[in-house]
């Protein structure tokens, strides 16, 4: 695990090198840290019901704590905007100023950091405006749904010296991390699968049919909206209930299984898969959507060397039937490693009768609880704060103070995007796809996915 580990760090040295070129020497200066004592102003970039629900309760746990206060919101949907304005300026007892756009936001030279929960395709293009603009930044995940942003935001951040949390929660959870190093000390034994699962039956899920009711194009910016998206005339569905068309979100790939990906990545120390497979289609929910109600993908993970072991995960999911219990289960020849009850047990290992009739000895792993207290995964992204968004949003106000590194950087949300974009491409092109190490693009085909 350990030579793994060192091999990764490495070639991500020598990748990240490709992309950065001389761009350190041109960072935004460091005189613009906060100081210890300053109130770091936030904005919102997206009045979302995300941010509304989850992050917000979570900055709010912790605001006197870091000496943080959200003073900005920036919506380009009138409705959305002036709602976030009067809500959090009754929620927190202060005014809270509202920008047309961004680029409004940025140049009042009002905040120091920002949240994004923006559509999932302009997470990584709104990350590079607020680097640009030398804020420190809290984004949700997906980070990137194509490779040329992907590409380019991580360039971005790594050529600035600001702080970046990436909203893959699972990374400040204390049964994840309790998992991680109970796999990175060998504890585990190598992997052998990883089967991962997030269903749900919700015809519902990401429709907005009241939403779509309401808005207009004339109040809002429909070419802002779009950003680098090939153009499509106006259709309030594209604009409320993105994550059923691609190409402003990937669906199932970037909203629930960018998550679960990012704790292979993370347990494992391998940035992406070797190749994915993936099937899947629109089964039951036929209302004009794109993306599939129904799928499975299948990764391939090293062997990196011959001296290391390779394994496959899985991913499978459904929209119309379900109770939305995300699984994660990781499996070596000892036993399993259960995220559902956080219990490491002996289950599948090699007992002592198939061991012997093979001149072998046994190997069961101990039953170890990963952590004392009851930790649950909070699925749903609207329901309210959940311990992992709190302990998450709390790591990256503190990292704002400490310049310390965050428990999900850039990097984390480039690699779980490199997966996600993978599968997208397999689901889209019916291809087996590859990642090419010396270009950082997906390949489909021979050629390089783009949409």
């Amino acid at each position: 695990m350990t030579s793994r580990r060192k091999f990764i760090r490495n070639s991500s040295a020598i990748a990240a090198g490709i992309y950065m070129g001389g761009l350190s020497s041109s960072a935004k200066s460091y005189g613009n840290i906060i100081g210890a004592n300053d109130r770091v102003r936030i904005g919102v970039v997206g009045f979302s019901d995300r941010f509304r629900s989850s992050l917000f309760p979570s900055v709010l746990n912790y605001q006197k704590e870091y000496n943080a206060q959200i003073v900005a919101v920036s919506d380009i949907w009138k409705l959305r905007r002036d709602e976030g304005k009067d809500w959090m300026t009754q929620k927190l007892g202060h005014n809270v100023q509202a920008y047309v756009n961004n680029e409004a936001l940025y140049e009042s030279k009002t905040v120091d950091a920002v949240i994004i929960s923006t559509a999932d395709f302009q997470h990584a293009l709104h990350t590079i405006e607020a680097i640009k603009a030398g804020c420190d930044v809290y984004v949700e995940k997906p980070f990137a749904e194509t490779m040329d942003d992907n590409i380019a935001a991580l360039k971005a951040v790594k050529a600035s010296n600001r702080v970046v949390q990436v909203g893959s929660q699972r990374r400040s959870g204390s049964n994840y991390k309790a998992a991680a190093d109970f796999i990175e000390q060998g504890k585990f034994g190598p992997i052998t699968m990883v089967e991962l699962s997030w269903n749900v039956n919700q015809p519902g899920r990401w429709r907005r049919p009241g939403l779509v009711e309401k808005i207009k194009e004339s109040d809002t910016d429909w070419k802002r909206y779009l950003m680098n998206r090939p153009f499509e005339s106006w259709d309030a569905r594209k604009y409320l209930e993105y994550r059923l068309f691609w190409p402003y979100s990937s669906g199932m790939p970037g909203q629930w299984m960018s998550h679960q990906i990012d704790t292979v990545h993370w347990f494992t120390g391998l940035p992406h898969p070797r190749s994915v497979i993936a099937n899947g289609g629109i089964y039951k929910w036929k209302d004009g959507r794109r993306n599939w109600d129904t799928m499975t993908a299948v990764f391939d993970y090293g062997p990196l060397n011959d001296q290391s072991t390779g394994f496959q995960a899985v991913f499978t999911s459904r929209m119309h039937n379900g109770e939305e219990r995300p699984a994660e289960l990781y499996f070596s020849n000892g036993g399993e490693l259960n995220l559902i009850t956080n219990k490491v047990s002996s289950n599948g290992g090699l007992n002592e009768v198939h061991a012997k009739a093979m001149g072998m000895k046994p190997n069961l792993l101990p039953s170890v609880d990963l952590v004392k207290e009851d930790v649950k995964v909070v699925a749903s992204a609207n329901t309210g704060s959940d311990p992992l968004t709190n302990a998450h949003m709390r790591n990256w106000l503190d990292c704002i103070r400490t310049r310390n590194q965050t428990n999900a950087p850039v990097e984390a949300g480039y690699n779980h995007s490199i997966a996600t974009i993978m599968t997208n491409a397999a689901a889209r092109t019916g291809e087996k796809i590859f990642f090419d190490e010396v270009t950082q693009q997906v390949m489909a085909g021979g050629k390089v996915f783009k949409y």
